[in-house]
Parts: C-alpha cells; sequence; structure tokens
C-alpha cells in the first residue's frame, strides 16, 4: 500500500511534539513504526487510544488511575498520617520503589513558574490544604519537589501555608543533585533523599 509523505509527515510532527523528541527522533520514530507489523503499531494505536479513553486523576490525591479514589488511596495498609506532595504523576513510581515509604501521595500538576504563568491557582494546592485540614490523622506533609529553581519555590510556599496548621513539614533531603528529576533517580539516592530529610 502507498503511503504518502504528507501522511508520514503529519506523523513526524505529532511525534515531535512529545516532550524530548526533536524533528530527527521523531523521524526515526516514524520511520521505525512504518517497518512494524501492522498487528504491532495497530496495537500501538490501541494502547493510546485506551489510556486516554480510561485513565484519569484520582480525585483525592490527582495522580493517574482507572478509579477514584486510586489504589494507593484507597489501601488500608497506608500510613494515613504521612503525605508525599510531588510535582507530577511521573514522580510517584520513584518515590513507590523505596519500600520503606508507605504513606499518601498529593500531586501537584506542576511547580510554581511565574515566568511561565503557573501560580498557585494552576496547581492542585487548594486541595492539598483542604485535605491536610480536614483530616486530623495526617501528622507530616514531605515535601518532595525536584530540586530546581521552582521546585525549591514551591516547597517554601508550601511550608508557609502548611505549617500554621501545627503539620510538621519535612523536605526531602539532597541526596538528588540539583537539576534532576525525580523519575531518573535511583532507589538508593530516593531511599537516602527519604530516610534524610529534614524540618522546615
Amino acid at each position: 500500500m502507498f503511503r504518502s509523505a504528507a501522511t508520514v509527515d503529519r506523523l513526524i510532527t505529532l511525534l515531535g511534539k512529545l516532550p524530548g523528541v526533536g524533528r530527527k527522533s521523531a523521524g526515526r520514530l516514524a520511520f521505525h513504526i512504518l517497518k512494524m507489523p501492522i498487528e504491532e503499531a495497530t496495537g500501538l494505536a490501541d494502547a493510546i487510544r485506551e489510556v486516554k479513553e480510561k485513565v484519569g486523576e484520582c480525585q483525592v490525591c490527582f495522580n493517574i488511575s482507572e478509579s477514584s479514589p486510586c489504589y494507593i488511596c484507597s489501601d488500608p495498609k497506608r500510613d494515613q498520617s504521612v503525605i508525599c506532595v510531588v510535582e507530577e504523576a511521573l514522580d510517584v513510581p520513584s518515590i513507590e520503589k523505596v519500600d520503606s515509604f508507605r504513606g499518601l501521595f498529593h500531586v501537584l500538576g506542576g511547580r510554581l513558574s511565574p515566568l511561565d504563568g503557573i501560580g498557585p491557582e494552576d496547581l492542585s494546592i487548594k486541595a492539598l490544604l483542604t485535605r491536610v485540614n480536614e483530616n486530623d490523622n495526617i501528622k507530616e506533609v514531605i515535601i518532595a519537589t525536584n530540586p530546581s529553581v521552582e521546585g525549591e519555590a514551591t516547597a517554601v510556599y508550601l511550608s508557609k501555608l502548611i505549617k500554621p496548621m501545627d503539620i510538621s513539614v519535612t523536605r526531602i533531603a539532597r541526596g538528588i543533585p540539583v537539576g534532576a528529576d525525580l523519575e531518573y533517580a535511583d532507589v538508593v539516592t530516593l531511599s537516602q533523599a527519604l530516610e534524610g530529610r529534614r524540618e522546615f
């Protein structure tokens, strides 16, 4: 079957919109897809469609989930007294790999960045404050935002809002290099960062 250049170019353009994928990488991916057996390519397309149709946000912690509340929020074995606040849902699996943490999560959906026009109202900060304020079981909030300028600013902002509620606010230790993302941190580094967290 003939594939027009316009069709391939459209695929390259769409793949190029993915984070970290430039035009050259998008081209390589597109031609790899062209070489795939039709079953594999269709399976990939179906998986993308299915994830868009079935996966949403947990209305409690804002993690990605096929149900609400998610499996973490609805697990009675989790430590209900600790909430770990992260920037994005992709940070949750990184911390979940650390067996020593069995608390709950709260996903902000980003970080404060005035230069990019991202303020407190653009994140799930209000929901976090409501959650902490209305739950007497919560004794500690661990702020695990990335160690970037914006991540630090977000951590300081959250600390100022939560501390007056008489809740312990801690920050993960500097086991994670500045400028790195939690997604790429190894288990040992994350474990040390969690164990060495400090009072804010």
